[in-house]
């Protein structure tokens, strides 16, 4: 699945070539996504320019004057920009067609992704509602993370994974971000200090940083909306090197299951 560093790329992408824009036409092509696509879309975009494309967690809210078109990448979607002649594959489920001859397309082969619509302020979507502070902006620091972990006995790696404590630190970055703060995946929350709290905040916003930086991870079908593929997978410390020497001290990476998702971590690295 995208995480936030993939979702952060796609909406870079996309911004440079639709801000400003007017949508031309709208084409469903299947409505059967992970909540359907409201039928009446083409007609309140028609016409509509394209204020702004910003990122709330792992979606991307397109502000569209009227109203905010909520697009959401599932597990295995894209959002290309092509030629507005280019032919509809299989998956290609949802086209905004644009004034200057191109068109963006989602293409989702699972179809669970999402693109939905909402007047008002984007914001007060229920989707938002519960969501924890951006992992890259200043709410999110030290003392914000200590306070949220007082009294949790539940592991770290599963609270920075949960979206009403931090958005957006998907499995991938969790492991990274753990092994270079040096602090176990299954270490209690509520035992971590401030020191420790404000080391771990400092690596999590590193490591998605980098992973923007260098194109996000391509572990699946990942690629940018010119169709590059990440490479950020190439420098990872822990994720998927189980049984593989540490980068660091030579120990083998050890692998565990935590909330049925997979652990990577050095037992000598990280305490």
């Amino acid at each position: 699945m995208p995480e936030l560093p993939e979702v952060e790329i796609t909406r870079r992408g996309l911004a440079a070539h639709l801000t400003g824009l007017t949508i031309a036409d709208v084409a469903i092509r299947n409505a059967s996504l992970r909540w359907p696509i409201p039928k009446n879309l083409p007609k309140l975009l028609r016409g509509n320019a394209i204020l702004s494309l910003k990122r709330r967690a792992k979606y991307l809210l397109m502000d569209c004057g009227n109203g905010s078109l909520i697009l959401h990448l599932g597990m295995t979607g894209s959002l290309r920009i092509l030629p507005a002649n280019t032919p509809a594959e299989k998956h290609d489920h949802f086209d905004l067609v644009l004034s200057n001859g191109t068109l963006m397309r989602l293409r989702d082969p699972r179809r669970f992704g999402a693109v939905l619509w909402h007047t008002g302020e984007v914001h007060t979507h229920p989707l938002f509602a519960t969501l924890g502070p951006e992992p890259l902006e200043n709410d999110f620091n030290a003392r914000y993370l200590y306070q949220a972990t007082r009294g949790r006995s539940v592991s770290i790696k599963q609270c920075i994974m949960n979206n009403r404590i931090v958005v957006g630190v998907g499995n991938i970055y969790a492991n990274e971000a753990l092994f270079r703060a040096g602090i176990k995946p299954q270490l209690a929350a509520g035992k971590l200090s401030l020191p420790r709290c404000a080391k771990l905040v400092e690596e999590i916003r590193a490591t998605l940083t980098e992973a923007i930086q260098l194109g996000g991870s391509t572990l699946r079908d990942f690629v940018d909306t010119s169709g590059q593929p990440g490479y950020f997978q190439q420098h990872y410390w822990a994720y998927g090197r189980g049984g593989e020497p540490c980068r660091k001290c030579g120990s083998l990476i050890k692998q565990i299951k935590q909330g049925q998702r997979s652990s990577f971590y050095c037992g000598t690295c990280q305490r």
